[in-house]
């Protein structure tokens, strides 16, 4: 051992190790501590600042320091009469619809309606060649001729024998079986008789005439054509135009509401409009309900009818129908843009004093642009644009510029 190592006894020599773990010294634990809460420190002041910057930009901007008031566009509510109204798909569908086939086998001689003709009960459509027809009436019309003079004889023959037997010359046998020969010749007449008619049924069949009046389809059959009487190829088919109906569905829910005023013997105006809902093409009444619902549609069929006359419905054509089912009177109206939705809470923002007021609101019937609600006065300037800058106490600056529903209308049939 050298000296310096007897002279200090921590010496350690060149064979030993420090131990492997030594204890922090106490400035270096609080340094850290001190690290970190400053990092928590800086955190918590960024989140700050972000939080306030979203607040300001959700802030309305009048509410902002260095901006002005929020321009909105005002409507006034005011009071009236909305129709209460059930909407549905529906199919124009005509009341009648005649398919013609043939009644007998024959050629085809003359077609005499054009394509799309509007024609009235009773003219001419397809004429089938009548002659093998007509000479069939003229056999049976001989037959019943023929035996009409029979009969007509058999019963002179009886008065005869009646004589006769009063006077006893000729046995009562005699007289009996004649009167027997009688009724046989009347029974034979009634079946010529019948014959006869069959024919001039078929004679009648080759003319086909309309069965309704209505608007006629394209041609089906040409001249030339022989058609079948089992044949189920139609020669014409005509479908009536005027006036026509409609029929739509409604939730069996609604059903209640129109089945208390049909009781009381309303008639429902029903509207159809075009696919769109854009256009109205004609006005009819409610002609009846169903008698039963769609079980796997939930939903019961009404049928309306329409006047038709200037032929805006067509057969199958599908439309939108309107049924008006009652009219609220002296109800508050306001256009429908004016009311804003939080959830399930709705609300409008009344202009006074240059100041929006958030103002809760019950909305009821709505027609088109227009709203029934309840919570406001008639009379009351109403906020209709702007929203995303308003809220409950902004300032606000009135614009003279009108939207597309600011005019609260009346909407009674």
């Amino acid at each position: 051992m050298t000296n310096e190592g007897k002279q200090n006894p921590d010496y350690v020599g060149p064979d030993h190790q420090l131990p492997a773990h030594t204890e922090p010294a106490p400035h270096s634990t609080a340094k850290r501590i001190w690290v970190w809460i400053l990092v928590l420190a800086a955190f918590a002041l960024v989140l700050f600042l972000v939080i306030r910057h979203q607040d300001e930009v959700k802030a309305p901007t009048g509410r902002r320091a260095g901006f002005g008031p929020v321009s909105v566009t005002p409507t006034t509510a005011r009071t009236g009469d909305i129709g209460v109204y059930l909407k549905g798909l529906g199919t124009v569908t005509p009341v009648y619809t005649a398919s013609i086939v043939s009644q007998v086998t024959g050629q085809v001689i003359a077609v005499h309606y054009r394509e799309g003709q509007l024609v009235r009960k009773g003219d001419p459509l397809v004429d089938i060649d009548p002659r093998p027809f007509e000479a069939q009436l003229l056999q049976a019309q001989g037959t019943l001729q023929h035996d009409t003079n029979v009969l007509a004889q058999a019963k002179m023959d009886l008065d005869r024998y009646r004589s006769a037997w009063a006077m006893n010359a000729i046995p009562k046998q005699t007289l009996d079986d004649q009167e027997k020969l009688v009724l046989q010749d009347e029974g034979t007449v009634k079946t010529d008789e019948g014959v006869v008619q069959f024919d001039e049924v078929q004679v009648g069949f080759c003319h086909i005439t309309s069965p309704i009046a209505g608007r006629v389809g394209l041609r089906l059959v040409d001249p030339g054509n022989v058609v079948q009487t089992a044949g189920s190829t139609a020669l014409a088919v005509v479908t009536q135009v005027q006036p026509i109906t409609v029929i739509f569905t409604i939730p069996e829910d609604s059903l209640a509401q129109v089945q208390e005023q049909v009781r009381k013997g309303a008639r429902l105006q029903v509207d159809a409009y075009d696919r769109t809902e854009d256009t109205k093409l004609a006005t009819g009444t409610l002609l009846t309900i169903d008698n039963q619902i769609d079980t796997t549609t939930g939903s019961v069929k009404l049928r309306a009818q329409f006047d038709n006359k200037a032929q805006e419905l067509f057969p199958n054509e599908f439309v939108n129908a309107r049924l008006l089912v009652t009219t609220l009177h002296g109800v508050t109206l306001i256009p429908t843009s004016a009311i804003q939705h939080n959830g399930d809470a709705a609300f409008v923002y009344v202009l006074k004093n240059n100041h929006a007021k958030l103002q809760p609101v019950k909305p009821g019937t709505t027609d088109s642009t227009t709203t029934e609600v309840q919570g406001i006065n008639s009379g009351d300037v109403l906020a209709n644009s702007s929203f995303d800058k308003l809220q409950d106490g902004s300032q606000v600056k009135l614009s003279k510029m009108q939207l597309p529903g600011d005019s609260v209308e009346t909407s009674a049939p």
